[in-house]
């Protein structure tokens, strides 16, 4: 069943088209992977997803229904959940405080029955001993947790990972790849942007090329990354 389609959507900012006709589907409990060159309109297709923008044209259907036109709090409501590239906690708040505010405005519990969820997100992600620390004195690898344990907490059917996996060394991004592995046995639906793509093809069933705003390639990792249009456009390779 589908969990995510998008139908000819399109969006521009001026005489710039960043996102160009651009349609794919998702089915419940399928792990994409998204890749396409810097400026290629990754995070602006999330943020189509998520509400933080509208588009121009097209449609985005979740679940079946039409969310072209609900806001951000409504689709997170909904079951849609993301994390942002770069981490923003409040870093005045503790680990614990943060992801409460996930589980309680992103997923709309009390603090009282958001408070295990919070814990539970914590635990899954490997921040549980630091939830009293404050967020700001955390190293990289553990903002990129909180990032990851934040949009756990808002109980989403569809999580949307954007490029987490940046600036992290080899050893943490295998262990950040072991945590996202754990989430999607879980049941949980998974788009991940990703410029590392070793980490992608650790994960996602399928692979979306995305250039200039539009798709280019989709298809079983492996054979997209052997692809010479990819390679080209992509990788900078050129196969003649």
């Amino acid at each position: 069943m589908k969990l995510l389609e998008l139908k000819g959507v399109s969006k521009s900012y001026g005489a710039l088209k960043v996102t160009d006709d651009l349609t794919f589907s998702l089915d419940k409990g399928e792990a994409l992977g998204i890749i396409g060159p810097n400026g290629a309109g990754k995070t602006t297709l999330f943020n189509l997803v998520t509400g933080n923008v509208r588009p121009d044209a097209g449609t985005v259907l979740f679940n079946g229904r039409d969310v072209t036109r609900l806001s951000a709090s409504v689709r997170c409501h909904m079951g849609i959940g993301r994390s942002y590239q770069v981490p923003h906690p409040f870093g005045g708040m503790t680990v614990l405080e943060n992801v409460l505010v996930g589980a309680t405005f992103g997923a709309g519990h009390s603090e009282r029955a958001g408070t295990p969820l919070a814990m539970a997100a914590l635990e899954r992600t490997g921040l549980l001993a630091k939830a009293n620390r404050l967020a700001g004195s955390l190293p990289l690898l553990d903002r990129k947790r909180l990032e990851l344990a934040r949009a756990l907490a808002t109980e989403p059917d569809l999580l949307l990972l954007d490029e987490i996996a940046g600036g992290l060394t080899e050893h943490e991004v295998a262990e950040l790849i072991e945590s996202i592995q754990e989430i999607r046995a879980d049941g949980t639906s998974i788009i991940w942007i990703e410029h590392i793509v070793h980490a992608l093809i650790a994960v996602v069933d399928r692979l979306l090329v995305i250039n200039f705003g539009s798709l280019l390639t989709q298809g079983e990792p492996a054979a997209v990354m052997a692809s010479p249009e990819v390679q080209e456009i992509y990788l900078g390779i050129a196969v003649e």
